[in-house]
């Protein structure tokens, strides 16, 4: 029974190290999130720096932005407006998820591919 115990204990420590090791943004970061807001599905390409380029669904119109992800939040910035959205655990590839901004609008983000940190490999 100690032993079951123990190893319990050692599967839950080390599940926990390996969240507290995210760092909000690094999934994303050099890849692409499909952003379907009010019907309309525009593509963010997040890069390092905290510099974004937000893409028209026909390609033929792209917005620079900055980007910035802490405080529990991801938050993108043009030069017309700023929104934030809940963020509390990293996206993964293929999985939409459901966010509703500071100011009332919901959006469906969807991560195309998703950064996996070596920590994380299997």
């Amino acid at each position: 029974m100690i032993v079951r115990t123990l190893v319990a204990l050692v599967s839950l420590a080390a599940a926990s190290a390996a969240s507290a090791q995210w760092v909000p943004g690094t999934e994303i970061t050099g890849q692409q999130v499909q952003v379907e807001t009010n019907g309309t599905l525009n593509t963010v390409y997040f890069e390092s720096g905290g510099v974004a380029q937000i893409s028209s669904p026909s390609g033929a119109t792209v917005v620079n932005a900055t980007w910035t992800a802490d405080q529990g939040k991801i938050c993108l910035q043009t030069e017309n407006t700023f929104d934030c959205y809940p963020y509390r655990a990293p996206f993964t590839a293929q999985v939409p998820v459901s966010l509703t901004s500071d100011c009332g609008v919901l959006s469906r983000w969807t991560a195309l591919t998703t950064y996996i940190a070596p920590f994380e490999r299997g």
